[in-house]
Protein backbone atom coordinates (compact mmCIF):
# COMPACT_ATOMS: atom_id res chain seq x y z
CA UNK A 1 0.00 0.00 0.00
CA UNK A 2 0.98 3.72 -0.53
CA UNK A 3 0.80 4.68 2.93
CA UNK A 4 3.17 1.40 4.01
CA UNK A 5 5.81 3.12 1.34
CA UNK A 6 5.44 6.32 2.98
CA UNK A 7 5.72 4.85 6.92
CA UNK A 8 9.11 3.08 5.92
CA UNK A 9 10.69 6.01 4.24
CA UNK A 10 9.53 7.92 7.32
CA UNK A 11 11.31 5.07 9.58
CA UNK A 12 14.38 5.63 7.46
CA UNK A 13 14.48 9.03 7.12
CA UNK A 14 17.76 10.41 7.42
CA UNK A 15 19.59 6.85 6.39
CA UNK A 16 21.44 7.97 3.63
CA UNK A 17 22.20 3.96 2.68
CA UNK A 18 18.58 3.15 2.63
CA UNK A 19 17.87 3.09 -1.35
CA UNK A 20 14.74 3.36 -2.70
CA UNK A 21 13.89 2.22 -6.77
CA UNK A 22 10.16 2.47 -8.20
CA UNK A 23 9.57 0.32 -10.95
CA UNK A 24 6.21 0.32 -13.22
CA UNK A 25 4.68 -3.46 -13.20
CA UNK A 26 1.67 -5.02 -14.45
CA UNK A 27 0.45 -4.99 -10.73
CA UNK A 28 1.13 -1.07 -10.71
CA UNK A 29 3.67 0.82 -8.98
CA UNK A 30 6.28 -1.04 -6.88
CA UNK A 31 9.31 0.22 -4.84
CA UNK A 32 11.92 -1.86 -3.78
CA UNK A 33 13.53 -0.66 -0.39
CA UNK A 34 17.08 -2.12 0.73
CA UNK A 35 20.10 -1.18 2.24
CA UNK A 36 22.84 -0.75 -0.31
CA UNK A 37 25.92 -1.84 2.12
CA UNK A 38 24.04 -5.08 2.84
CA UNK A 39 22.60 -6.14 -0.41
CA UNK A 40 24.14 -7.64 -4.06
CA UNK A 41 23.61 -5.02 -6.61
CA UNK A 42 23.84 -7.47 -9.39
CA UNK A 43 21.23 -9.39 -7.98
CA UNK A 44 18.77 -7.00 -7.60
CA UNK A 45 19.27 -5.86 -10.91
CA UNK A 46 19.25 -9.04 -12.77
CA UNK A 47 16.63 -11.27 -10.84
CA UNK A 48 13.99 -8.60 -9.35
CA UNK A 49 14.50 -5.38 -11.39
CA UNK A 50 14.89 -6.64 -15.13
CA UNK A 51 11.77 -9.26 -14.73
CA UNK A 52 9.17 -7.13 -12.94
CA UNK A 53 10.10 -4.51 -15.54
CA UNK A 54 9.42 -6.59 -18.78
CA UNK A 55 5.64 -7.15 -17.74
CA UNK A 56 5.37 -9.63 -20.10
CA UNK A 57 4.29 -11.93 -17.78
CA UNK A 58 0.63 -12.53 -16.09
CA UNK A 59 -0.16 -11.86 -12.59
CA UNK A 60 -3.33 -11.20 -11.23
CA UNK A 61 -2.20 -10.46 -7.41
CA UNK A 62 0.93 -10.51 -5.35
CA UNK A 63 0.50 -14.35 -4.84
CA UNK A 64 1.59 -14.71 -8.32
CA UNK A 65 4.84 -12.62 -8.13
CA UNK A 66 7.06 -14.89 -6.31
CA UNK A 67 6.51 -18.33 -8.36
CA UNK A 68 5.66 -16.75 -12.12
CA UNK A 69 7.89 -13.54 -11.90
CA UNK A 70 11.00 -13.69 -9.58
CA UNK A 71 14.06 -15.86 -9.99
CA UNK A 72 15.55 -15.60 -6.67
CA UNK A 73 15.78 -18.56 -4.41
CA UNK A 74 14.61 -17.14 -0.94
CA UNK A 75 11.44 -14.97 -1.31
CA UNK A 76 8.66 -15.06 0.91
CA UNK A 77 5.79 -12.43 2.52
CA UNK A 78 6.58 -10.20 5.24
CA UNK A 79 4.00 -10.25 8.24
CA UNK A 80 3.57 -6.65 8.36
CA UNK A 81 5.12 -3.55 7.94
CA UNK A 82 7.36 -3.84 10.87
CA UNK A 83 8.35 -7.19 9.52
CA UNK A 84 8.99 -5.48 6.46
CA UNK A 85 11.35 -3.54 8.09
CA UNK A 86 13.33 -5.91 10.08
CA UNK A 87 13.93 -7.79 6.83
CA UNK A 88 15.56 -4.51 5.31
CA UNK A 89 17.70 -4.14 8.52
CA UNK A 90 18.81 -7.66 7.91
CA UNK A 91 19.61 -7.72 4.35
CA UNK A 92 16.64 -8.41 2.37
CA UNK A 93 15.02 -6.09 -0.37
CA UNK A 94 11.43 -5.49 0.21
CA UNK A 95 8.82 -5.24 -2.62
CA UNK A 96 5.74 -2.57 -1.70
CA UNK A 97 3.12 -2.44 -4.11
CA UNK A 98 1.27 0.89 -4.51
CA UNK A 99 -2.25 -1.19 -4.88
CA UNK A 100 -1.18 -4.10 -2.66
CA UNK A 101 -1.65 -5.11 0.62
CA UNK A 102 0.60 -8.01 0.77
CA UNK A 103 4.88 -7.37 0.98
CA UNK A 104 7.12 -9.62 -0.15
CA UNK A 105 10.74 -9.56 0.86
CA UNK A 106 13.75 -11.36 -1.18
CA UNK A 107 17.46 -12.54 0.12
CA UNK A 108 19.75 -10.57 -1.76
CA UNK A 109 22.43 -10.47 1.16
CA UNK A 110 26.19 -9.09 -0.18
CA UNK A 111 28.08 -7.53 2.17
CA UNK A 112 31.24 -7.94 3.61
CA UNK A 113 32.16 -10.51 5.44
CA UNK A 114 35.17 -12.72 7.49
CA UNK A 115 36.54 -15.82 5.97
CA UNK A 116 36.26 -18.91 8.17
CA UNK A 117 40.40 -18.81 9.68
CA UNK A 118 41.60 -20.55 13.06
CA UNK A 119 40.89 -19.67 16.26
CA UNK A 120 43.71 -17.42 18.27
CA UNK A 121 42.31 -18.41 21.25
CA UNK A 122 42.33 -22.15 21.15
CA UNK A 123 45.05 -23.28 19.34
CA UNK A 124 45.38 -27.16 18.31
CA UNK A 125 48.36 -29.47 17.98
CA UNK A 126 45.88 -31.82 15.57
CA UNK A 127 42.48 -31.54 14.57
CA UNK A 128 40.46 -29.14 12.93
CA UNK A 129 41.14 -25.66 12.83
CA UNK A 130 38.43 -23.96 11.02
CA UNK A 131 37.11 -21.15 13.27
CA UNK A 132 33.44 -19.67 13.66
CA UNK A 133 33.28 -16.37 12.33
CA UNK A 134 30.62 -13.22 12.90
CA UNK A 135 28.01 -14.21 10.93
CA UNK A 136 25.86 -16.69 12.72
CA UNK A 137 24.42 -18.18 8.88
CA UNK A 138 28.26 -18.90 8.40
CA UNK A 139 28.45 -20.66 11.82
CA UNK A 140 25.29 -22.70 11.32
CA UNK A 141 26.63 -24.40 8.13
CA UNK A 142 29.71 -24.88 9.65
CA UNK A 143 27.83 -26.87 12.83
CA UNK A 144 25.77 -28.94 9.78
CA UNK A 145 28.56 -29.74 7.60
CA UNK A 146 29.85 -31.85 11.62
CA UNK A 147 26.25 -33.05 12.15
CA UNK A 148 24.34 -34.37 8.94
CA UNK A 149 21.24 -35.31 11.02
CA UNK A 150 17.83 -34.41 10.08
CA UNK A 151 16.87 -33.90 14.14
CA UNK A 152 19.37 -31.08 14.51
CA UNK A 153 17.39 -27.82 15.35
CA UNK A 154 18.29 -24.10 14.82
CA UNK A 155 15.63 -21.36 16.58
CA UNK A 156 16.13 -18.17 16.17
CA UNK A 157 14.91 -15.30 18.40
CA UNK A 158 15.39 -11.65 17.85
CA UNK A 159 16.48 -10.02 21.14
CA UNK A 160 17.19 -6.14 21.89
CA UNK A 161 14.49 -3.93 21.33
CA UNK A 162 17.09 -1.29 19.64
CA UNK A 163 19.27 -4.05 18.25
CA UNK A 164 17.11 -6.72 17.07
CA UNK A 165 19.71 -9.35 17.00
CA UNK A 166 19.31 -13.17 15.69
CA UNK A 167 20.14 -15.42 18.70
CA UNK A 168 19.61 -18.72 17.61
CA UNK A 169 18.77 -21.88 19.89
CA UNK A 170 20.83 -24.82 18.26
CA UNK A 171 19.79 -28.60 19.98
CA UNK A 172 19.82 -32.39 18.82
CA UNK A 173 15.92 -33.18 18.91
CA UNK A 174 15.61 -36.46 21.15
CA UNK A 175 19.50 -36.00 22.39
CA UNK A 176 19.32 -33.32 24.75
CA UNK A 177 16.67 -33.11 27.43
CA UNK A 178 13.58 -31.54 26.95
CA UNK A 179 13.63 -29.66 30.42
CA UNK A 180 16.94 -28.19 29.37
CA UNK A 181 15.89 -26.80 25.90
CA UNK A 182 12.98 -25.33 27.73
CA UNK A 183 14.98 -23.82 30.09
CA UNK A 184 16.63 -22.20 27.37
CA UNK A 185 14.52 -20.91 24.99
CA UNK A 186 12.42 -19.49 28.57
CA UNK A 187 15.76 -17.24 29.77
CA UNK A 188 16.61 -16.21 26.33
CA UNK A 189 12.45 -14.98 25.11
CA UNK A 190 12.57 -13.24 28.65
CA UNK A 191 15.08 -10.88 28.23
CA UNK A 192 14.19 -7.41 28.63
CA UNK A 193 17.58 -5.76 26.94
CA UNK A 194 17.76 -2.39 24.46
CA UNK A 195 20.59 -3.90 22.54
CA UNK A 196 23.17 -7.42 22.38
CA UNK A 197 26.16 -7.06 20.97
CA UNK A 198 28.25 -10.45 22.11
CA UNK A 199 27.10 -13.88 23.60
CA UNK A 200 28.19 -12.79 27.28
CA UNK A 201 24.80 -11.24 27.09
CA UNK A 202 23.16 -14.39 27.47
CA UNK A 203 25.54 -16.03 29.67
CA UNK A 204 25.05 -13.33 32.15
CA UNK A 205 20.95 -14.26 32.10
CA UNK A 206 22.23 -18.10 32.10
CA UNK A 207 24.24 -17.58 35.29
CA UNK A 208 21.79 -18.42 38.30
CA UNK A 209 24.64 -17.32 40.73
CA UNK A 210 27.21 -14.97 40.42
CA UNK A 211 30.37 -16.13 40.46
CA UNK A 212 33.86 -15.76 39.00
CA UNK A 213 33.80 -19.52 37.73
CA UNK A 214 31.62 -19.70 34.38
CA UNK A 215 28.84 -21.74 34.22
CA UNK A 216 28.25 -21.40 30.56
CA UNK A 217 30.90 -22.51 28.24
CA UNK A 218 31.89 -21.19 25.20
CA UNK A 219 34.35 -22.29 22.37
CA UNK A 220 35.23 -20.67 18.69
CA UNK A 221 35.29 -24.20 17.73
CA UNK A 222 33.24 -25.48 15.30
CA UNK A 223 33.80 -29.28 16.19
CA UNK A 224 33.57 -28.85 19.77
CA UNK A 225 30.09 -27.08 19.71
CA UNK A 226 29.35 -30.42 17.74
CA UNK A 227 30.56 -32.94 20.13
CA UNK A 228 28.76 -31.34 23.09
CA UNK A 229 25.59 -31.03 21.28
CA UNK A 230 25.86 -34.78 20.19
CA UNK A 231 26.22 -34.73 24.34
CA UNK A 232 23.04 -33.22 25.17
CA UNK A 233 24.17 -29.92 25.38
CA UNK A 234 22.09 -26.72 23.82
CA UNK A 235 24.24 -24.18 22.05
CA UNK A 236 23.40 -20.50 21.81
CA UNK A 237 24.71 -18.70 18.81
CA UNK A 238 24.48 -14.85 18.13
CA UNK A 239 25.23 -12.90 15.13
CA UNK A 240 27.87 -10.49 15.27
CA UNK A 241 30.63 -12.43 17.31
CA UNK A 242 32.66 -15.73 16.29
CA UNK A 243 32.12 -17.48 19.78
CA UNK A 244 29.16 -19.94 20.90
CA UNK A 245 27.89 -20.96 23.88
CA UNK A 246 27.06 -24.16 25.14
CA UNK A 247 25.01 -25.17 28.52
CA UNK A 248 25.31 -27.08 30.77
CA UNK A 249 28.90 -26.26 31.55
CA UNK A 250 30.75 -28.45 34.06
CA UNK A 251 33.84 -27.36 35.94
CA UNK A 252 35.63 -30.85 34.93
CA UNK A 253 35.71 -29.75 31.02
CA UNK A 254 38.10 -26.64 32.11
CA UNK A 255 40.25 -29.19 31.94
CA UNK A 256 39.62 -30.71 28.64
CA UNK A 257 41.54 -29.37 25.64
CA UNK A 258 40.07 -29.10 22.40
CA UNK A 259 42.57 -31.80 20.55
CA UNK A 260 42.17 -34.26 23.66
CA UNK A 261 40.20 -36.64 21.20
CA UNK A 262 42.55 -36.29 18.31
CA UNK A 263 46.03 -37.34 19.99
CA UNK A 264 47.27 -40.25 22.01
CA UNK A 265 45.08 -41.42 24.74
CA UNK A 266 47.74 -42.01 27.10
CA UNK A 267 49.26 -38.52 26.45
CA UNK A 268 46.06 -36.86 26.65
CA UNK A 269 45.85 -38.49 30.23
CA UNK A 270 49.12 -37.58 30.83
CA UNK A 271 48.82 -33.73 30.05
CA UNK A 272 44.56 -33.70 32.22
CA UNK A 273 47.22 -35.07 35.32
CA UNK A 274 49.77 -31.66 34.26
CA UNK A 275 46.36 -29.69 34.17
CA UNK A 276 45.27 -30.58 37.41
CA UNK A 277 48.30 -30.06 39.51
CA UNK A 278 48.38 -26.78 37.70
CA UNK A 279 45.65 -25.51 38.88
CA UNK A 280 46.19 -26.27 42.63
CA UNK A 281 49.55 -25.01 41.70
CA UNK A 282 47.83 -21.41 40.57
CA UNK A 283 45.28 -21.33 43.42
CA UNK A 284 47.12 -22.69 46.78
CA UNK A 285 51.02 -22.52 46.07
CA UNK A 286 51.41 -18.52 47.09
CA UNK A 287 48.92 -18.91 49.83
CA UNK A 288 50.81 -22.24 51.07
CA UNK A 289 54.10 -20.30 50.32
CA UNK A 290 52.71 -17.17 52.49
CA UNK A 291 51.51 -19.26 55.90
CA UNK A 292 54.30 -21.31 55.86
CA UNK A 293 57.18 -18.54 56.26
CA UNK A 294 54.83 -15.95 57.87
CA UNK A 295 53.71 -18.58 60.69
CA UNK A 296 54.85 -22.30 60.62
CA UNK A 297 58.75 -21.87 60.07
CA UNK A 298 59.18 -25.00 62.03
CA UNK A 299 57.58 -26.85 59.21
CA UNK A 300 60.35 -25.80 56.19
CA UNK A 301 63.62 -28.29 56.37
CA UNK A 302 66.36 -27.79 58.38
CA UNK A 303 68.51 -28.52 55.47
CA UNK A 304 66.44 -25.59 53.14
CA UNK A 305 65.97 -23.31 56.28
CA UNK A 306 69.62 -21.54 55.70
CA UNK A 307 68.76 -21.19 52.24
CA UNK A 308 65.82 -19.73 52.50
CA UNK A 309 67.60 -17.42 55.27
CA UNK A 310 70.43 -16.47 52.70
CA UNK A 311 67.74 -15.91 50.18
CA UNK A 312 65.98 -13.27 52.11
CA UNK A 313 68.52 -11.90 53.56
CA UNK A 314 68.47 -7.92 52.74
CA UNK A 315 64.56 -8.02 51.70
CA UNK A 316 63.08 -5.64 54.64
CA UNK A 317 59.50 -6.36 52.85
CA UNK A 318 57.31 -8.66 55.08
CA UNK A 319 56.66 -11.96 52.79
CA UNK A 320 52.69 -11.30 52.59
CA UNK A 321 53.94 -7.45 50.69
CA UNK A 322 56.97 -9.16 49.08
CA UNK A 323 54.28 -11.87 47.53
CA UNK A 324 51.73 -9.28 46.48
CA UNK A 325 54.02 -7.09 45.14
CA UNK A 326 55.35 -9.43 42.74
CA UNK A 327 52.09 -10.98 41.75
CA UNK A 328 50.51 -7.76 41.15
CA UNK A 329 53.77 -7.02 38.43
CA UNK A 330 53.14 -10.50 36.51
CA UNK A 331 49.33 -9.41 35.95
CA UNK A 332 51.06 -6.20 34.90
CA UNK A 333 53.07 -8.12 32.37
CA UNK A 334 50.03 -10.25 31.30
CA UNK A 335 47.48 -7.80 30.79
CA UNK A 336 50.32 -5.59 28.62
CA UNK A 337 51.40 -8.48 26.45
CA UNK A 338 47.57 -9.60 25.88
CA UNK A 339 46.77 -5.86 25.05
CA UNK A 340 49.55 -5.05 22.82
CA UNK A 341 49.72 -5.84 19.42
CA UNK A 342 50.54 -8.97 18.66
CA UNK A 343 53.74 -9.00 16.82
CA UNK A 344 55.13 -7.14 19.71
CA UNK A 345 53.28 -7.87 23.06
CA UNK A 346 54.81 -11.64 23.23
CA UNK A 347 58.41 -10.61 22.95
CA UNK A 348 57.40 -7.73 25.49
CA UNK A 349 56.04 -9.90 28.05
CA UNK A 350 59.56 -12.01 27.73
CA UNK A 351 61.58 -8.96 28.34
CA UNK A 352 59.71 -7.68 30.68
CA UNK A 353 60.18 -10.32 32.72
CA UNK A 354 63.56 -11.11 32.65
CA UNK A 355 64.33 -7.75 33.57
CA UNK A 356 61.60 -7.25 36.59
CA UNK A 357 62.88 -10.51 38.12
CA UNK A 358 66.69 -9.23 38.22
CA UNK A 359 65.90 -5.56 38.94
CA UNK A 360 63.61 -6.62 41.90
CA UNK A 361 66.13 -8.90 43.36
CA UNK A 362 68.57 -6.87 42.94
CA UNK A 363 66.83 -3.56 44.68
CA UNK A 364 65.88 -6.08 47.42
CA UNK A 365 62.49 -5.84 46.99
CA UNK A 366 61.90 -9.89 47.00
CA UNK A 367 63.46 -12.63 47.36
CA UNK A 368 64.88 -15.07 44.80
CA UNK A 369 62.70 -17.51 46.40
CA UNK A 370 59.63 -15.44 46.24
CA UNK A 371 60.43 -14.63 42.79
CA UNK A 372 60.00 -18.63 41.81
CA UNK A 373 57.25 -19.43 43.85
CA UNK A 374 55.09 -16.61 42.37
CA UNK A 375 56.42 -17.25 38.68
CA UNK A 376 55.28 -21.20 38.68
CA UNK A 377 52.19 -19.89 40.09
CA UNK A 378 51.61 -17.31 37.28
CA UNK A 379 53.05 -20.26 34.50
CA UNK A 380 50.43 -22.30 36.05
CA UNK A 381 47.54 -20.39 35.04
CA UNK A 382 48.02 -20.46 31.52
CA UNK A 383 47.63 -24.64 31.43
CA UNK A 384 44.04 -23.95 32.31
CA UNK A 385 42.70 -20.61 30.40
CA UNK A 386 39.15 -20.48 30.79
CA UNK A 387 40.01 -20.81 34.84
CA UNK A 388 42.55 -17.99 34.68
CA UNK A 389 40.16 -15.42 36.08
CA UNK A 390 38.94 -17.54 38.93
CA UNK A 391 42.08 -18.86 39.74
CA UNK A 392 43.64 -15.17 40.26
CA UNK A 393 41.10 -13.92 42.43
CA UNK A 394 41.07 -16.83 44.60
CA UNK A 395 44.71 -17.29 44.69
CA UNK A 396 44.54 -13.61 46.42
CA UNK A 397 42.02 -14.20 48.52
CA UNK A 398 43.62 -17.49 49.85
CA UNK A 399 47.00 -15.94 50.40
CA UNK A 400 45.80 -12.61 52.36
CA UNK A 401 43.62 -15.31 54.90
CA UNK A 402 46.96 -17.43 55.09
CA UNK A 403 48.95 -14.59 55.82
CA UNK A 404 46.72 -13.07 58.56
CA UNK A 405 45.83 -16.91 59.95
CA UNK A 406 48.61 -19.10 58.85
CA UNK A 407 47.68 -22.97 57.85
CA UNK A 408 44.16 -22.71 59.35
CA UNK A 409 43.03 -19.72 57.23
CA UNK A 410 44.71 -21.48 54.42
CA UNK A 411 42.13 -24.74 54.92
CA UNK A 412 39.27 -22.55 55.77
CA UNK A 413 39.55 -20.71 52.38
CA UNK A 414 40.06 -23.77 50.64
CA UNK A 415 37.12 -25.45 51.93
CA UNK A 416 35.32 -22.42 51.39
CA UNK A 417 36.40 -22.43 47.42
CA UNK A 418 35.28 -26.30 47.59
CA UNK A 419 31.57 -25.57 48.43
CA UNK A 420 31.32 -22.24 46.13
CA UNK A 421 32.12 -24.92 43.59
CA UNK A 422 29.34 -27.12 44.58
CA UNK A 423 26.58 -24.51 45.20
CA UNK A 424 26.73 -23.05 41.57
CA UNK A 425 24.50 -24.33 39.24
CA UNK A 426 24.99 -24.55 35.45
CA UNK A 427 21.49 -25.21 33.15
CA UNK A 428 19.61 -26.89 36.10
CA UNK A 429 22.61 -29.00 36.64
CA UNK A 430 25.20 -29.37 39.32
CA UNK A 431 28.56 -27.41 38.40
CA UNK A 432 30.27 -30.20 39.90
CA UNK A 433 28.57 -33.14 38.28
CA UNK A 434 29.25 -35.68 37.86
CA UNK A 435 31.77 -35.92 40.15
CA UNK A 436 29.39 -38.39 42.68
CA UNK A 437 28.69 -41.00 39.98
CA UNK A 438 32.31 -41.82 39.25
CA UNK A 439 31.59 -45.45 39.80
CA UNK A 440 29.26 -45.01 36.50
CA UNK A 441 31.17 -43.09 34.49
CA UNK A 442 34.94 -43.73 35.32
CA UNK A 443 35.69 -45.22 31.68
CA UNK A 444 33.87 -42.28 29.47
CA UNK A 445 35.21 -39.39 29.98
CA UNK A 446 35.60 -37.18 33.53
CA UNK A 447 39.26 -36.94 35.03
CA UNK A 448 40.32 -39.75 32.57
CA UNK A 449 39.69 -39.92 28.95
CA UNK A 450 38.68 -43.57 27.45
CA UNK A 451 38.45 -44.81 23.98
CA UNK A 452 36.86 -42.75 21.86
CA UNK A 453 34.83 -46.07 20.72
CA UNK A 454 32.89 -46.21 24.00
CA UNK A 455 32.51 -42.60 24.37
CA UNK A 456 31.08 -42.70 20.48
CA UNK A 457 28.52 -45.09 21.47
CA UNK A 458 27.82 -44.28 24.60
CA UNK A 459 26.97 -40.56 23.25
CA UNK A 460 25.29 -40.91 20.24
CA UNK A 461 23.38 -44.57 21.17
CA UNK A 462 22.44 -43.49 24.68
CA UNK A 463 22.47 -39.69 24.88
CA UNK A 464 18.90 -39.13 25.12
CA UNK A 465 18.48 -41.44 27.84
CA UNK A 466 21.44 -40.52 30.09
CA UNK A 467 21.09 -36.69 29.58
CA UNK A 468 17.13 -37.12 31.11
CA UNK A 469 19.25 -38.24 34.08
CA UNK A 470 21.52 -35.26 34.16
CA UNK A 471 24.87 -36.56 32.41
CA UNK A 472 28.01 -35.79 31.04
CA UNK A 473 30.07 -37.90 28.75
Amino acid sequence: MKKDVEYVKKRFEGAFDVKYREIMTSLGLCTLVFIDDLCSAQFISEYIVTPLGKKDYKCWSVEDVIPNVLGINIASYAKDVEDAILHVLSGDVVLLFNDHEKIIYCEVKGFVRRGVGIPVTESVVKGPREGFTELFVDNVSLIRRKIKNSDLKFEPIYVGNRSQTVVCISYIKGIAPDYLIDHVKEIVNKLDLKFILDTNYIEDALRKKKSVFDTVGYTEKPDEVAAKMLEGRVAILVDGTPFVITVPYFFLENFQAPDDYYLNKYFVNFTRVIRWIAFFLATFMPGLYVAILTHHFALIPSLFVFRLAVSRAGVPLPTIVEVLIMMVAFQLIKEAGLRLPQPIGGAMSIVAGLILGDAVVGAGIASRITIIVVAISTLSYFLTPKLYGAMSIWSLIITVVSSMFGLPGFFIVALVLIAKLADLDTGGYSYLFPLGSVETYKFKDIIFRGDLRHISQHVVEKGGEDNNEKKTS
